[in-house]
């Protein structure tokens, strides 16, 4: 990577500062979204099948508004997108808010769907760490910023606690606390300090390459793939965990415990991620995270003892670390910073495109394979891993064993 704005990474590390509490604060509201969106959304919708579809509905929207919004940042900086997302998250809250006091199930997938505004643009605070920092530093500013979702993990399920039974109507003051920590994000953001690529780039003489030649980089190809199947299966199975620990048979704070557990795992590891990935290499990385998820899948089709539920929960999130921050890294090390608005925003559109996908099926899975059945449902969800890690897989090891100068189609 060339044409850096800095020479030291001073200025990448107070940035990071920033998107580290962006990622503990504003971050938490998903998990609190995922916790209840589920729960909430089978008290309003007339059929149980379709009790995650607002959780979908999130992910479409960060689906289809990744490529604008990443286009948007490319003109006119990231402060500026992360800060239009975060209206849209309070927005998505309190349509979601007034949803629930009126029982309308429509009504609460819209306010699901601007929700997901505010999540495509979360996704991109890994990749905003690395605008600024030099190439030995962005494993380790990626890694940094998921581990402030290690505070998400923390704030979000205590909100949780405190708020899903706090007014007549469940849940609805947990919509209203999404409020309020979006009203944080404007603060925040005003002391981010990276420079919009666009103009930056206007004097360069090379614009960078164009969206058909970045995707025949077999890098940037097997990174999306990698990405999307890491957090898509993670996707699959954590949607449905409530749906499966409540059907069989465990309270919901239990629920909420299994989910706590798994989001601790998820940004734990983002603490020594980034030092095994420059000691070890991004593809191994990469590789041992769809190992573990496979571990996950086994372990959670071996039973349903509460015990069970946690181990296969917490492997589902390690494996997830270590294959979306890998996939992440291998993709900032394949293009440039006037590329990033093409890239960077046609990645999260596949990576969420798969998440859609899968947070769409994990409701039918759960609730409709298996004519209601929990623990059948919770079979289907799991077993449906395994295509899809064998396909990310065989994508990783056709790079792997690629001759290292075939390995991106236009050296760095």
């Amino acid at each position: 990577m060339t044409d850096r704005p800095f020479s030291s990474d001073s200025r990448a590390k107070r940035n990071l500062t920033v998107l580290v509490l962006a990622q503990a604060l504003l971050g938490s509201q998903m998990s609190m979204i995922f916790i209840v969106g589920g729960l909430a959304g089978q008290s309003l919708a007339s059929n149980p099948c379709w009790s995650t579809l607002p959780l979908s509905l999130i992910v479409l929207g960060s689906v289809l508004s990744a490529q604008p919004l990443s286009e948007f940042m490319q003109s006119y900086g990231r402060r500026a997108g992360f800060i239009l997302a975060t209206v849209a998250g309070a927005a998505g809250a309190a349509i979601a808010a007034r949803a629930l006091y009126v029982g309308s199930f429509g009504m609460f997938m819209a306010g699901s769907f601007l929700t997901g505004i505010y999540m495509s643009a979360q996704g991109f605070y890994r990749f905003a760490a690395t605008d600024t920092a030099s190439p030995e530093f962005q494993p380790k500013a990626i890694s940094y910023v998921m581990a402030g979702g290690l505070a998400a993990a923390i704030i979000g399920p205590q909100l949780v606690r405190m708020t899903s039974q706090a007014m007549v109507v469940p849940f609805m003051a947990t919509y209203l606390a999404v409020i309020g920590l979006n009203l944080i994000g404007p603060i925040l953001f005003a002391f981010l300090e990276i420079p919009a690529p666009g103009r930056r780039a206007k004097g360069t003489a090379h614009p960078g390459r164009s969206r058909g030649e970045l995707l025949r980089d077999p890098v940037i190809v097997v990174a999306m793939i990698c990405a999307m199947v890491s957090y898509a299966l993670m996707n699959l199975v954590m949607t449905s965990t409530p749906l499966a620990v409540v059907g069989c048979g465990y309270e919901a704070g239990d629920a909420a415990n299994i989910v706590s557990a798994h989001v601790l795992a998820m940004y734990m590891p983002s603490f020594f991620t980034g030092h095994l990935i420059a000691r070890f290499g991004r593809e191994v990385i990469v590789g041992l995270g769809l190992v573990i998820l496979a571990v996950s899948g086994a372990v959670a089709m071996s039973g349903v003892d509460l015990e069970q539920f946690y181990i296969a929960l917490v492997l589902l999130g390690l494996g997830w670390n270590f294959g979306f921050i890998g996939s992440t890294a291998m993709l900032a090390s394949a293009h440039a910073p006037e590329e990033r608005g093409h890239i960077q925003g046609i990645n999260d559109f596949v990576v969420f495109g798969g998440v859609f996908v899968a947070s769409l099926s994990s409701g039918g899975l759960m609730n409709c394979s298996a004519s209601g059945d929990p623990q059948a449902g919770w079979q289907a969800v799991n077993m449906a891993m395994l295509p899809f890690l064998v396909l990310a897989g065989g994508a990783l090891i056709w790079l792997v064993l690629r001759p290292k100068e075939t390995r991106q189609s236009k050296p760095r």
